[in-house]
Parts: structure tokens; sequence; C-alpha cells
């Protein structure tokens, strides 16, 4: 069983930073993949940002790519979402999730068993 508990979100204008952090519990935390994905209000959850364990080959989104950083210190079980050029558009709450064992299919949330209770991230205008 993983346990994951994400933190770091809150309000922040347009144009500026957070910093989403994600804990993980289990002793295999560098092999696992490990996703970020996010619900606005009224919309279906979306993939945000995934690393690999074994590579730390990154994907994102388009919507987040070259705004977004995923990263990853497995010495403390910890996965990051640097989000830079925050736009109101990417209001939502921000899920972790995690995954022990290879997939090809990265950024589809059906492949991730284990998720965090998610942090709320509001960008106003």
């Amino acid at each position: 069983q993983v346990q994951l508990v994400e933190s770091g979100g809150g309000l922040v204008q347009a144009g500026g930073s957070l910093r989403l952090s994600c804990a993980a519990s289990g002793r295999a935390f560098s092999a696992y993949l490990m996703g970020w994905f996010r619900q606005a209000p009224g919309k279906e959850r979306e993939f945000v940002a995934a690393i690999r364990g074994s590579t730390s080959s990154t994907y994102y989104a388009d919507s987040t790519k070259g705004r977004f950083t995923i990263s990853r210190d497995n010495a403390k079980n910890t996965v990051y979402l640097q989000m830079n050029s925050l736009k109101p558009e990417d209001t939502a709450v921000y899920y972790c999730a995690a995954r022990n064992s290879p997939t090809y299919y990265p950024r589809q949330q059906s492949n991730y068993s284990y998720w965090g209770q998610g942090t709320q991230v509001t960008v106003s205008s």
C-alpha cells in the first residue's frame, strides 16, 4: 500500500508561481511512476505531468508544457510540481498519483493505483 500526501496549494495571482509537493510512503519509491492530475469545478480530472522512476523521463500536458516542471527527490520519497506563469484556468484541485509497475501510458489516470487527497490551487485574475 502506498500513501500519498500533497501539500503546497493555495491562492496566487495570475502570473505567479507555486510549488506542490507529494510525499509518498513505500520502500520502492525510486521505481514508482509518479503523476500529477487536476480537476477543475464541473470538469473531468485531467493529466498534468508525470515522471518515471527508472529513467526520470518526464511527460507533460500541452496546456502545462513550458510552464510546469515535475521533479523528484528519491532520497525524500517526494515528487514536486513547480508551477510558473499561472493562469486562472489552472485553478483546480491537484492530485498526486503513483504506479508501482511499468506502463507505456503515463498520461492515463486509469494506470495509476494510488492517489492522494488533493490540494486546492486557485489562481486569481
